[in-house]
């Protein structure tokens, strides 16, 4: 599917396609922010808050509980659809959060290839 027929199917995407696929297949895409959805707004803001409790950890006190931002995200993955961006599922089911993050903030061409070689 390219950029182009995802707009016509009620998905928000920038008008813009590169030529390329990306490393899991699908048409490298960004995204408006405005165009989320708002599951996946609230996935990127839970990736935002759980980015900083971790860049808090060395000099907080009390320490922030983390295993509260990943039941968090886990209960928000789970309400994604399964027409959900292929990439976005890939990243958030294997925790791959840095990932996930920057594709739903349009910059998935700065994700370097994991160890699943994807």
């Amino acid at each position: 599917m390219t950029c182009r027929s995802a707009i016509t199917k009620g998905i928000y995407w920038i008008d813009y396609y590169e030529q390329s696929i990306s490393s899991l297949g699908f048409p490298r895409c960004s995204r408006y922010l405005s165009g989320m959805t708002e599951t996946e707004q609230s996935i990127l803001r839970e990736l935002l808050a759980f980015e900083a409790a971790v860049a808090s950890l060395p000099t907080a006190n009390p320490k922030p509980k983390l295993v509260e931002h990943f039941q968090r995200l886990d209960a928000l993955t789970a309400q994604l659809p399964t027409d959900a961006p292929g990439e976005l599922l890939h990243y958030l089911h294997k925790k791959s959060y840095e990932k996930a993050r920057l594709f739903l903030q349009g910059r998935d061409a700065e994700n370097a290839v994991g160890n699943c070689r994807r």
